[in-house]
Parts: C-alpha cells; structure tokens; sequence
C-alpha cells in the first residue's frame, strides 16, 4: 500500500478552509497546502501581525481570533462567516503546551481553555455554516498525550492542583471526546458535516517553548531525528483527515511509525478514554455551559 502524501491530496478549488493557529508550526504548513492544492484557506490567529505575514506567504485570508478570548472567538467568527457563509473545512489546529500556571481572559486554565473550550466554541460558531455544505469537515487536532490524559470534572481548570503536563493531557483528551461527540450528534441529526480526530505525531515546532528543557532538547536534537519529524510531514494526517474521500466520521487518523512518532498517516486507534461516550457527553454540557455556546444542528446556532 502506498504511503499518503501531499501528492495524493485532492483538487480543493472552490472549497474554504478555515485554520486555527495557521501563522507558524503545523497549521501553518496545513494552510500551505490546501492553498497550493487550490483552496481559499483563511488563517484564523491571535496575532494579527504574524497572522498577515503567513497569509501572504500562502495566499490565504488572515483574521485574528485568540482562542483564550471568547470575545475575540465570537468576532473572529463573526468576521469568517460574514465573509464566507458556506465553509467546507475546520481544522481545529491552534494550541498550547506544558505552559506555566494561567489564566484565559475568561478565567479559564489556559490549556483546556485554549486547546478545548476555544475551539469547542468557535465550532459550534462556524457550524451553522457547515451544515447545508456536502463534505464539509471538522478536524480536530490532538495528540499522542491524550493518551495520559484524564477529565477532572470536580477541577477542570486545575485550581486546586496545576501539573502542566497534566493539564495538557486533559486538554487534548477534551479534543478527542469532543471530535467523537460532535460525530455522535452530527449522525444523530443527519447531519451533513462530519468529525474527525488526528495526532500529529512529534514534531519541531515553537509549540514546545514553554515545555521542560530536556522536552525541547529532545525535540531539537538531530539524535532525535529517528522519532521527529518537521512542520510539512507532522501536518500530513490533518491533511489526510481533511481531504481524503476515504474519511469517515469518528476516524482518528496519526503517523503510522512507532508509537505514532512519526511517519506517514494512517487511521489508528485512540484511546479507551476517548471512546467514552458518558464522559464525552459530560464534557459537551460543561462546555456549553462555561462557553455560553449552545450547538444548532438544523438552522443557525451559536
């Protein structure tokens, strides 16, 4: 079986794909190639300086959206959809690691309030104009660390106790049961989108900078190159699950070398966890409550 690469991603002419976090790193070489594969991407970021320079480096649409903002989450979206009222892709893609102890403007712990609560906002935003769209897609961006990871409903936002891997770990479990419970209600409701789940693997990134040294070393060093790999081959399973006709909803899609280190992008397993539909839907209410975004799946919503 041939291995998936750029060179199997199919023509994206007429299709809009909006990236979180697209200015640097992953998303950045995710919006790279669905522009060059024909796409008009827009680059949604916090910055609007870097957000524009990566636009123009790609041919893509800039539009600041801060992920730790739910006001900026609210107008960024405002913003996308004013400006395309049909949306084919959403790579949920942004994210933070390891960080020190903080807060979202909102008083949420920065990582589950960037990586989950964020983008779980901004989903359920854009959605409405996903629904009369056939094919469209939201892609969920993960990571091997779910695989740690478990919800402290009693503290999600890690008051009590901050371990920043840990709370990393919790965020990017959030990712996977909300990408399997996004499915489980698109399906439910007949639904045209659908939901996917993807892991990049282990990459060089400026996503580690505020990880352990010894996580960067690791990282950085040319040792390491047989477990890391760089932006454009860790970018290859969002790519697939966003445009492989062979994608189906709830697929979790990541790199098919040890460990899922590093290679090319196969579907594979996620966790036990990820798959528990009880938690995921505990998970879907608490969000909706902290985010004060109510999911529509007929009609507008938000």
């Amino acid at each position: 079986m041939s291995k998936w690469t750029t060179a199997d991603l199919p023509d994206q002419a007429g299709r809009v794909a909006v990236v979180t976090g697209a200015n640097t790193g992953v998303g950045l070489a995710t919006a790279r190639a669905l522009a060059r594969a024909g796409a008009t991407v827009v680059l949604a970021c916090r910055d609007q300086d870097r957000a524009d320079a990566a636009a123009a480096a790609v041919g893509g649409e800039p539009v600041l959206l801060d992920l730790g903002s739910l006001a900026s989450v609210r107008a960024g979206a405002e913003r996308i959809t004013a400006a395309h009222p049909r949306i084919d892709l959403l790579v949920n893609n942004a994210g933070v690691m390891m960080t020190p102890r903080g807060r979202t403007l909102d008083g949420f712990e920065l990582q589950i309030g960037i990586n989950h609560l964020g983008h779980f906002a901004l989903t359920g935003l854009l959605l409405p104009a996903m629904l009369p769209v056939d094919g469209s897609r939201i892609v969920t961006v993960s990571s091997n660390a779910h695989r740690t990871g478990e919800i402290n409903f009693d503290d999600l936002n890690s008051r009590d106790r901050y371990r920043p891997i840990a709370a990393y770990a919790q965020s990017k479990l959030a990712n996977l049961l909300f990408a399997f419970e996004l499915q489980r209600r698109l399906a439910a409701a007949k639904a045209r989108p659908i939901s996917v789940g993807v892991h990049p693997g282990s990459a060089r990134t400026d996503l580690a900078r505020d990880s352990p040294r010894v996580v960067r070393w690791l990282l950085g060093s040319p040792l390491m190159s047989w477990m890391v790999q760089d932006s454009e081959q860790a970018a290859l399973p969002t790519l697939r699950a966003a445009t492989d006709p062979a994608v189906r909803g709830g697929d979790f899609y990541g790199p098919d070398g040890w460990n899922g280190f590093k290679g090319h992008p196969v579907r594979t397993a996620s966790s036990p966890r990820s798959l528990d539909a009880v938690a995921a839907r505990r998970l879907w209410e608490k969000s909706e409550r902290l985010t004060s975004v109510v999911y529509r799946f007929t009609g507008t919503g938000g």
